[in-house]
């Protein structure tokens, strides 16, 4: 059975869509019974319900706005194994196989490209740490070649400078922000999934301590298991459920110029900006680890764990304004299922950019690239990052809530390894072989007091 389901995209505030979004319509009946109900239409939420789908089970994603129109439209677009976590890498490492598998099973395109990523640096000291990092990458079959500074500048001389070295990883690659989470989506949809947007979860009924039902803004669907991948808002959705989930988020700005005369790398870092080509031939701009926080009641409750990773990250973390607070994404206020939540006053999360961070940003790419000046800013956005205290994902079953699933807190990784994360949840959800080892990633370890190793990368 279903139930009349009155969906309109267009309720959806067009100001908060940044950059060109592909359109998925929902359907216009709520299933009142799913296998697996998946609460958030992020590039997690979407394949997680799209390897279920393949196996069988019928699932829902509810996306409280539009499909992938938060934080998975919102990044540079990176797949990469270069310089992760070791606890990130075999997720990184899979995710690019299921990348282009997933283009070759569903004729989607998610603009995913395996062109390589080419880092510089004239920092002794970083340099040494990628080298560190390729000799670990051996050992887990990675392959990444050191630059001589030689090479580096050979390679780097659309800069037109000397550089110390470098590295090039090219089995790495990168995807289109604004093409990928819609493509996954509609490949969902072939397989008999439902999309419902503009329609929020607002909380989950239990049947002997288990989940037995989520309750949505019009309706009741009933199911055993469900999938929270929602982002920047889980910490304030957990708690609703009494499962404490510590998360502070990280306002960052991304910048688009036009495109440029000469063709430049596909994806160049550097410690002071990194510049990634997109599909039309524009490009992205951005300082790796540079944002704002912005200070919340949330952040204030988990303010003791998250010190040492703004300790690390002291030159590149600055304190914001009420951007967070106004948004209501990290409230510890308590909402009732029989009336709107802050997720249905804020459908989708549209930061203001940092105007510092755009100038900033643009003159060090210039700087960088002079290839980059006869070009213009086309557009600037931000978004909430959101980060765990170590810097790795929370991805399991919750053992307070039997059947509820979080996958929350890939601290700005989550959209390249978005398919290694949706296909491991399936696998927890079905109980299959896990594609690969689910244990670093076990939500129980934020119970701790200790908050564990920082991720170095």
């Amino acid at each position: 059975m279903t139930t009349l389901y009155q969906t309109n995209t267009e309720a959806v505030d067009r100001t908060a869509i940044h950059q060109p979004l592909r359109l998925i319509e929902s359907l216009r009946q709520m299933p009142t019974h799913a296998d697996a109900v998946v609460i958030g239409g992020g590039i997690i939420g979407v394949f997680a319900a799209y390897y279920m789908a393949r196996r069988g089970l019928s699932v829902v994603v509810l996306e409280k706005g539009r499909i992938g129109a938060e934080q998975s439209s919102r990044n540079w677009g990176w797949c990469r194994q270069q310089n992760r976590d070791a606890r990130e890498l075999p997720m990184a490492t899979k995710s690019l196989e299921l990348w282009e598998r997933f283009a070759a099973d569903t004729g989607e395109d998610t603009g995913f490209n395996r062109c390589g990523l080419f880092y510089l640096s004239n920092d002794e000291e970083e340099i040494a740490r990628w080298a560190r990092w390729r000799d670990f990458a051996k050992t887990a079959g990675v392959t990444t070649h050191m630059l001589s500074g030689r090479e580096a500048s050979e390679r780097g001389r659309v800069t037109g400078r000397i550089w110390k070295g470098g590295v090039f990883s090219p089995s790495d690659g990168t995807a289109d922000p604004g093409k990928a989470a819609p493509a996954v989506a509609a490949a969902f949809l072939k397989l008999g999934g439902t999309v419902l947007q503009n329609c929020a979860a607002r909380g989950i009924e239990r049947e002997a301590g288990h989940v037995s039902g989520v309750v949505t803004e019009v309706g009741t669907i009933k199911t055993n298991t469900v999938v929270y991948a929602g982002g920047a808002w889980a910490s304030s959705f957990c708690r609703q459920l009494g499962i404490r989930f510590p998360q502070a988020t990280v306002r960052q700005t991304i910048v688009r110029v036009s495109r440029a005369a000469e063709r430049l790398p596909d994806a160049l870092h550097t410690a002071r900006v990194s510049v990634t080509r997109r599909g039309d031939g524009s490009y992205n701009l951005a300082i790796s680890g540079r944002g704002r926080v912005d200070p919340t009641p949330q952040l204030l409750r988990f303010a003791p764990q998250f010190l040492p990773m703004f300790a690390k990250r002291w030159r590149n973390v600055f304190p914001g304004g009420l951007e967070g607070l106004l948004s209501g994404h990290e409230t510890l206020a308590k909402w009732q299922l029989d009336a709107p939540t802050p997720m249905e006053r804020m459908r989708i999360l549209n930061p203001r950019p940092d105007a510092s961070a755009v100038r900033q940003t643009y003159d060090r790419a210039i700087d960088l690239l002079p290839a980059l000046s006869k070009t213009g800013v086309a557009s600037a956005w931000a978004g909430f990052v959101d980060n765990t205290p170590d810097g790795v994902p929370g991805i399991g079953e919750v053992a307070e809530l039997p059947g509820f699933i979080l996958a929350a807190g890939f601290s700005g990784h989550g959209f390249g390894i978005g398919p290694g994360a949706g296909h491991l949840i399936a696998d927890l959800v079905t109980g299959a072989e896990p594609i690969f080892d689910p244990r670093p990633y076990d939500p129980a370890r934020f119970r701790h007091s200790a908050w564990g190793k920082v991720a170095d990368f």
